[in-house]
């Protein structure tokens, strides 16, 4: 079995090529604690409507099977290999230092549909399966092969299944690993195409499994088409540490790799420092890269999505729900003016 650990497949983040260290993506530890999947490292590039992951999972040796479960914002049109030094190349533009200049886990599966296998695909030693569904569906899925679930599993899948049901299962075989010659930190890189709207980039499974005070310490990569808008911005531990639009040569570079010819010819650069403890990771980051300047509470987690609290069953409350919230709202504004009334009467 595997332990769930923590899970990370980002939108729009790269984490684990920097030189700080990225304690939360432990990924997961296999049953006899000699497998680990290290650092998860990915790369999203918004454009036209697409985003482009490149991901890599690193192989820190051992036998046997250990792997990862994380959210996505939509379903991949495409799985491929991905570039063979993409992220590293990244890393080396954006650090300055090396600038060119210089629910509960019992219930879980318990009554939910199964969830809904749409893709699975072999790249070296690493099985790919994106699954649709809910929480409960994909923890039960989880479970069945053999995903030891932490506590907290069941509320932050919650949290993402409420957004998107689009979730990536990557099992990595460290047998096949070892067979392969892969050696300690080699990393695979995965490439996945998905349409969507925005960006959108799921930070609080960096918690997944870890202790309220354990430190989350990562670098959020965006490549967009213009400045992008962000939320939360300067606070809650997130610091952006580059921003400009990226040269001719970063591109270019880019662009030579292994299947990235997809690269755009003009592209703006950020990088997002993470500074916080799992305590107080309960929000993800919401990215407009439409100029708009309107990133969306719902995708940074800081509002629930409607469908979440709209009743659907047709009955009066169904119909009616926003009024009633309104109804109670006004109640609520009722009660606290009558208090503050009272409480002036006393003093006087």
């Amino acid at each position: 079995m595997f332990k769930l650990l923590a899970a990370l497949l980002t939108f729009g983040i790269v984490f684990g090529a920097a030189p700080r260290a990225v304690d939360a993506c432990a990924g997961l530890i296999g049953s006899n604690g000699a497998v680990n999947l290290g650092r998860t490292t990915t790369l999203a590039a918004y454009h036209d409507g697409v985003e482009h992951y490149v991901t890599s999972f690193e192989f820190a040796g051992g036998g046997g099977e250990f792997g990862t479960l994380v959210p996505l914002p939509g379903i991949p049109t495409d799985v491929q290999r991905g570039g063979a030094w993409t992220l590293q190349r990244l890393d080396l533009e954006t650090r300055p230092q090396l600038a060119f200049s210089a629910r509960s886990a019992d219930s879980a599966g318990a009554s939910a549909p199964a969830a809904e296998v749409l893709i699975e695909k072999r790249i070296d030693a690493l099985d790919i399966t994106v699954l649709r569904g809910g929480a409960a569906s994909v923890a039960a899925w989880a479970e069945e092969h053999g995903f030891r679930l932490s506590p907290d599993a069941p509320e932050v899948l919650d949290f993402y299944a409420q957004r998107s049901p689009i979730f990536l299962a990557a099992v990595f075989d460290g047998d096949a690993a070892l067979e392969r010659g892969q050696a300690l930190g080699d990393g695979t890189p995965v490439h996945l195409t998905i349409p969507t709207d925005n960006p959108w980039v799921p930070l609080r499974i960096l918690g997944l499994g870890k202790q309220a005070d354990d430190a989350v310490n990562a670098d959020v990569f965006l490549m967009t088409d213009g400045v992008p808008a962000i939320l939360p911005e300067g606070s809650r531990g997130l610091s952006i540490d580059y921003s400009r639009a990226a040269n001719k040569r970063l591109l270019d570079d880019l662009r030579s790799d292994d299947g990235m010819a997809w690269v755009p010819q003009s592209a703006w650069v950020t990088r997002i420092g993470i500074e916080t403890t799992a305590g107080d990771l309960k929000f993800d980051l919401a990215v407009d890269a439409s100029g708009r300047d309107q990133p969306s509470w719902v995708d940074a987690g800081l509002l629930m999505p409607r469908a979440a609290i709209e009743p659907d069953d047709g009955s009066w409350v169904g119909r009616n729900w926003e009024w009633l919230a309104i109804g109670a709202s006004v109640a609520a504004l009722w009660v606290v003016m009558v208090a503050l009334v009272s409480y002036r009467k006393v003093q006087s």
